[in-house]
């Protein structure tokens, strides 16, 4: 196993890798720095946008552009000659909280979390904006809503608060619900502190862990069975991309750092040829 550096960006709080296979891109945000990265591994092509809000996460629309969990809600973000304005659809601004984390699921609809600035204990909520628009809270008074997945079936739904050390799954209904949340992986202090997350072609959790330093692979049943040791103390989520799926993408922060810490903190790094990923649906909406 080797880790590289895919781009040294130095970034506040690197978050939510995703891989967008039509632009052969991976799409990663730096949170605290308001700024939406794209990287294309095939020819090193890098992009930056700028956006005028904290930006929790942004994945691929199925018409083109992004959907972003920003600080006052999940906002699309369109192609074309607008390029730039930002369109509500979900507005909710809540004086003291942003958007985190955010995936979407197998339906195509986005599931958001929110946190409070100050990490509050319930002050964040975790809500699903279906393609139509329409959008309802699914969980609140959760703490540090976070790293999300789904099963290679679409029957099950992974969950990270991050606060709680756990990954909780949820039976997931065919009309977009879910049910029966129960523990999945209980972690130590030791470890450090789930982040995000991704499922690959085997149904395996692969977790990012914030001052823990590591990424670490578990199996549907919860076992850990690999980690991965980084050369960052703050790897924050992960994404398998590249030609077929095979590397996997790891984003990281340097806030809380020294100048001179960590020399990688805030780059997004990448493993190649780690496993097998699986593609990721685009935003329906």
């Amino acid at each position: 196993m080797r880790v590289e550096a895919a781009v040294r960006a130095g970034a506040e709080l690197g978050e939510g890798p995703t891989w967008d296979p039509d632009g052969e891109r991976l799409i990663w945000v730096d949170i605290l720095g308001g700024r939406v990265h794209g990287y294309r591994p095939g020819d090193g092509r890098r992009s930056v946008r700028v956006v005028e809000q904290h930006v929790g996460a942004a994945k691929p629309r199925a018409g083109g552009g992004l959907v972003l969990n920003l600080r006052d809600g999940v906002f699309a973000l369109d192609d074309g000659p607008d390029r730039g304005d930002l369109r509500p659809l979900h507005h909710d601004p809540v004086p003291g909280r942003r958007g985190n984390d955010a995936a979407v699921a197998p339906d195509g609809s986005l599931w958001a979390g929110t946190m409070r600035y100050d990490e509050g204990e319930g002050g964040g909520t975790l809500v699903r904006v279906a393609p139509d628009g329409s959008s309802r809270t699914v969980l609140s008074r959760v703490t540090v809503s976070n790293g999300l997945g789904w099963s290679p079936e679409g029957d099950r739904m992974y969950y990270i608060d991050t606060p709680t050390r756990r990954v909780d799954v949820f039976d997931f209904t065919p009309d977009g619900d879910v049910r029966d949340r129960r523990p999945l992986v209980h972690t130590g202090e030791r470890d450090g502190f789930p982040d995000g997350m991704t499922v690959d072609a085997d149904g395996c959790l692969w977790v990012a862990f914030w001052e823990g330093g590591a990424v670490r692979r578990y199996t549907p049943e919860g076992r850990l069975d690999r980690t991965l040791r980084m050369p960052v103390s703050r790897p924050t989520a992960c994404a398998f991309g590249g030609p077929g799926l095979r590397d996997l993408y790891v984003t990281c922060a340097r806030v809380g750092l020294g100048p001179h810490d960590e020399p990688l903190a805030g780059s997004l790094l990448v493993i190649p040829d780690i496993g097998q990923g699986l593609p990721q649906p685009a935003f329906a909406g």
